[in-house]
């Protein structure tokens, strides 16, 4: 049997989502949950909604960072983009750092995935390098010819100006 907040999740609009996660803060823990779990049709829609309720660093999630990192890897790519989308927008103790920089390269280096999960990766490559620059050669790996030739004109330009602010920010010298 649905819950409340699994009937939202199938047959509203995202305002009206927004709008009851907003009046119904109870439902907060049970839309994180179904948002890294594997439970079609709810849980990628969760973890959108949730993506577009939570305001930047919001710190309800910080107990869930781990769930979120364990289960990356298990879901499918749209899934795995909006979890790395939120994981972009809060701040990531060092303790997590390590585990979603290495998911993030392993996302990145899957030349065949969607362009759009592999630059939701890239941003958390470059959010943790920004944060750590004694990981900056890893940039040379992952900027290899191979590793953008999937990606469209578009998506390189945008990676092009992360690069470009990351050096500016950092003093880096690729």
């Amino acid at each position: 049997m649905e819950t409340p907040l699994e009937q939202i999740l199938i047959k509203r609009y995202k305002s009206e989502m927004i709008a009851y996660i907003a009046s119904h803060p109870e439902d907060f823990d049970e839309l994180v949950n179904l948002a890294i779990t594997d439970k079609p049709p709810y849980s990628w829609r969760a973890a959108w909604l949730l993506f577009n309720y939570l305001e930047k660093n919001d710190k309800r999630l910080k107990r869930y960072t781990q769930q979120i990192i364990d289960s990356l890897p298990s879901l499918g790519h749209s899934h795995q983009r909006e979890l790395l989308k939120i994981l972009y927008i809060i701040d990531i103790d060092e303790d997590y750092e390590g585990a979603i920089f290495d998911i993030a390269l392993s996302i990145w280096e899957k030349i065949n995935s969607q362009p759009s999960l592999r630059v939701n990766a890239f941003k958390i490559i470059v959010k943790i390098i920004k944060k750590h620059p004694e990981l900056k050669h890893e940039l040379e790996y992952i900027l290899r010819k191979e590793h953008l030739e999937t990606l469209s004109p578009g998506i390189r330009h945008s990676l092009k100006l992360m690069i470009k602010q990351l050096k500016l920010s950092s003093n880096f010298n690729l």
